[in-house]
């Protein structure tokens, strides 16, 4: 397997006061200790508190007639890479330069050694565009995109869920989203034996319930495996005629083969905007924390069983001020001793983005106020003018979490000292100084 060494930009200590990384980009403030309401005992001092220190490495990057990455996300294969580490196998969507969300392919990676060298990148053929009829109309591509790829531990297999887009057009230059908007939640299996994806299926849901579910999406979206093997998956639909998406989280079931839907929770929805979308779902302590997408701002909810949830709050600093964070999805870092999110926002300086998507920030979240401490907050991913809006994060090892952007060349600035990016894939490694007791050993 023919490999490529990263370029590493930076490391640094989280509680470094600033950092300058490569083209004069700043990176300032800090991360606090854990407190002892984002759970670390309270009998901990402060030299005890969660820390890491972030690397930033660049293993590819992609800018080719217009056309970049996005959807770089990760998963983990216990003991599958060298002297027993993870492998970490990645898949990205190829982002078209015309017509809106066209993604005419999926690529993948993978990586032995914990980053130090990767595979070059290339064609995940099993999970390419089809030609299906969707609502009587033939000759309709259909994409598969938006994977979120979690090793499920019952069947021993890495699994990537993600959902469909149906295009308009059969040329593959002139894709249109389709104006039916019928999504389907779809999954692959990663072949680990012969280093391939499989061909993606779909989730079949209960005859009574598929009008409703008629654009049922689970893309971008993080789930959660229970100790049983059962899939919390959140998903997130547009009821026949309505403009806005409701979200709801499904328990599945995984036998390693086929993916089955067996139960729902309730439904979560906001009428402004479109609704809920790209919902990502984590348990910390005794709770269930779900974030949401909105055109005006992002939400939070919590709940006990992982189904059910209380009716959902705007995302907000903790001196009351709105986190700044729109259209865009966010996502969840979870660490035994503290609950994180990652998001982009407005108001740092980064007017010129396409909807505020970079820099990429991760901050530490009061998991009983539902709030971002906001003198937490700091920079995963730098801002060059592109924008960083579709990322992932994985659980690598109990002392290593990734975050995943690559940088989408488009919508970018007409001004031309504003743009430095070039199409790069980040792997952001945030090595803790206390292992992650969610993880093995």
């Amino acid at each position: 397997m023919k490999s490529i060494t990263p370029r590493c930009i930076t490391r640094r200590r989280m509680l470094a006061n600033s950092v300058r990384l490569a083209g004069g980009i700043a990176l300032t403030g800090g991360l606090h200790g854990v407190g002892a309401s984002c759970g670390t005992p309270r009998n901990f001092a402060p030299q005890d508190a969660l820390d890491c220190e972030i690397e930033i490495t660049v293993p590819a990057k992609y800018y080719e007639d217009g056309k970049s990455w996005v959807h770089a996300r990760a998963g983990i294969i216990p003991g599958a890479g060298e002297n027993g580490q993870p492998a970490v196998v990645m898949t990205l969507n190829v982002f078209a330069a015309e017509g809106s969300d066209v993604f005419p392919e999926v690529i993948t990676m993978r990586t032995n050694d914990l980053g130090k060298t990767w595979s070059e990148p290339r064609a995940a053929r099993a999970l390419a565009p089809r030609i299906e009829t969707i609502q009587g109309k033939p000759l309709t591509p259909v994409s598969a995109s938006d994977f979120f790829p979690k090793f499920h531990h019952a069947a021993g297999k890495l699994l990537n869920i993600g959902h469909t887009i149906a295009y308009g057009r059969g040329d593959l230059n002139h894709w249109l989203l389709h104006q039916y908007r019928e999504r389907h939640t779809i999954y692959s299996t990663y072949d680990e034996a012969n280093d391939r994806w499989q061909p993606w299926k779909r989730l079949f849901l209960p005859e009574e319930d598929r009008k409703f579910f008629f654009h049922c999406a689970a893309g971008c979206v993080q789930r959660y495996d229970l100790p049983d093997g059962d899939i919390l998956l959140p998903v997130y639909v547009f009821p026949p005629g309505s403009p806005n998406a409701s979200t709801f989280v499904f328990r599945c079931t995984f036998d390693g083969h086929t993916l089955r839907y067996a139960d729902r929770g309730n439904e979560l929805r906001v009428d402004e905007g479109r609704g809920m979308g790209e919902p990502s779902l984590t348990r910390f302590g005794d709770e269930f924390f779900l974030t949401m997408r909105n055109d005006s701002r992002g939400y939070v909810t919590r709940g006990k069983d992982g189904l059910h949830f209380d009716e959902p709050k705007p995302w907000t600093f903790d001196d009351g001020q709105e986190l700044g964070n729109y259209n865009t999805q966010q996502h969840w870092i979870t660490h035994s001793d503290g609950l994180f999110l990652v998001y982009n926002r407005r108001g740092a300086n980064n007017d010129h983005v396409f909807r505020h998507r970079a820099p990429l920030f991760m901050a530490q979240v009061d998991p009983e106020r539902l709030v971002v401490l906001r003198d937490t907050e700091k920079i995963v991913a730098p801002e060059r003018g592109a924008r960083l809006g579709n990322f992932g994060v994985t659980n690598v090892t109990q002392n290593e979490t990734w975050v995943t952007v690559a940088e989408a060349m488009r919508n970018i600035p007409d001004h031309p000292e504003k743009l430095t990016a070039d199409g790069s894939l980040y792997v952001t490694r945030l090595k803790w100084n206390r292992p992650n007791a969610l993880l093995g050993s």
